[in-house]
């Protein structure tokens, strides 16, 4: 109901410049901030625990980071693998990026990686009914859960 309710209010602009801006960390999903680039919980999940991990910098496509940031997107992937790891026990994941709208980028101009968690039965991506997805859990319990995970797998040095 709070899609429907704020579908009518779309946000205007990219989301994924904004919400890093907002201040608003466990509001706008935001597991964890670096230098160049940050986590967060996807809105809209295809599964429990699919989050994005994007740059600060509004770039469209990979050829147009800095090496600075590439080094700290993959670093950023491969803390979050271990992360939903450890709170998830997934048996795989998807990794992925949607370059450009025929390659379905939702948000072409924001250059962003996907990671989904995936179990042998999950719904594969796939609306039960009515393009509706059955989620298992909140997101604020998601976030709460993956909050933790990073803050265990990331040891003392913290997350970076």
């Amino acid at each position: 109901m709070k899609y429907v309710a704020s579908a009518a209010s779309a946000q205007h602009g990219c989301f994924l410049c904004s919400k890093p801006s907002e201040g608003r960390d466990e509001e706008n999903l935001i597991l964890h901030r670096g230098r160049s680039c940050f986590m967060l919980l996807n809105a809209y999940p295809y599964t429990t625990g699919h989050l994005r991990v994007a740059p600060y910098a509004h770039k469209p496509s990979l050829v147009d980071l800095s090496e600075e940031e590439l080094l700290e997107l993959s670093r950023l992937v491969v803390l979050s693998l271990k992360a939903l790891s450890e709170a998830y026990r997934p048996e795989g994941f998807n990794v992925g990026f949607n370059l450009g709208r025929c390659a379905g980028a939702g948000v072409e101009g924001h250059v962003h990686a996907h990671v989904v968690p995936r179990w042998p039965g999950d719904t594969n991506f796939m609306s039960v009914v009515a393009d509706t997805r059955v989620m298992p859990e909140l997101l604020s319990s998601t976030y709460a859960r993956l909050k933790e995970a990073l803050a265990k797998v990331a040891g003392p040095q913290g997350p970076n």
